[in-house]
């Protein structure tokens, strides 16, 4: 025993110093070597098995997660989509209320009627946010339609495209006032009491005219679309384009008209004593009667 340690402290030596097993630790190495491979073969050939023969049920269910993954990937994408064009109709919204001197509610659509020849939806605000029947709904573009029946949570509204909504509006360039009457399609209204020589030209731009009270004067309605003038009858045939896009509207903006404010140059008239010798007084003229006048 102590023999075999003093030759391995000698060997430890001499190879430490002049490297002279390196041949030997070579040919033991290569010797060893296919000793190595039969003993790794049994792991090496079960890692190749269960590599190379998955079964197929466990591909096809690895293919449906996968296929799974990138249908919600897709669907997570469509409503970033949806989103960002919400964004940006609630950007177009909010400019439009800063240029908006009356006071405005934005209100969500819940749902549309099926019926093809009433064009009526339901909103999410009611009586109990301060909505009222007849108030006027906009967007951003122009004038959307105006509520019929307010419930306490929830509203039901027409659109100005509906065969039974009529509209007071006047051309913008001229003044000249009229009324713009629904077709039952979301593109189209009907201007069907104009005379063959009213002063109206494609291109106009259409706007409420205030009267009736349901919508404020000043918003835009629709953009004049023909104008034919028939010699052998009473009318023109008369068509414009709705400036909101009524079949495609997600948001609305309810109207609550601003008190019109007095100048500060208007003074209430003061009453004539009677001592003064002064014509009577005029009674102004009754509405229908300015209307004849008109």
């Amino acid at each position: 025993m102590l023999l075999l340690a003093a030759l391995s402290v000698v060997l430890l030596v001499v190879d430490h110093r002049e490297n002279h097993l390196d041949a030997v630790r070579k040919t033991i190495g290569a010797t060893v070597y296919p000793l190595r491979i039969l003993v790794d073969a049994p792991v090496s050939t079960w890692r190749w098995l269960r590599q190379n023969t998955a079964s197929r049920n466990e591909l096809l269910l690895e293919m449906s997660r996968l296929n799974a993954e990138r249908l919600l990937t897709h669907a997570r994408l469509q409503r970033f989509t949806a989103l960002e064009s919400e964004n940006a109709r609630l950007r177009a919204m909010l400019d439009a209320t800063s240029k908006v001197r009356d006071q405005v509610q934005v209100a969500e659509i819940m749902s549309v009627s099926s019926n093809p020849f009433r064009h009526i939806l339901v909103i999410n605000k009611g009586s109990r946010d301060g909505v009222f029947n007849g108030q006027a709904m906009i967007d951003a573009d122009g004038v959307v339609g105006q509520v019929i029946e307010a419930g306490l949570l929830s509203s039901h509204g027409v659109l100005i495209s509906d065969p039974d909504h009529a509209l007071p509006v006047e051309v913008n360039r001229s003044g000249l006032r009229t009324i713009a009457v629904g077709t039952g399609e979301f593109d189209r209204l009907d201007l069907p009491f104009l005379p063959n020589n009213a002063d109206i030209e494609d291109g106009d731009l259409l706007v409420t005219s205030g009267l009736g009270g349901a919508f404020p004067p000043g918003y835009p309605v629709a953009i004049v679309d023909t104008v034919t003038r028939i010699p052998q009858g009473p009318f023109a045939e008369v068509t414009a384009r709705p400036a909101a896009r009524l079949n495609q509207v997600r948001e609305i903006m309810l109207i609550w008209s601003a008190p019109k404010e007095e100048g500060p140059d208007e003074q209430p008239a003061e009453k004539a004593s009677p001592d003064e010798d002064s014509p009577p007084p005029v009674e102004p003229a009754s509405r229908n009667q300015e209307q004849d006048g008109d």
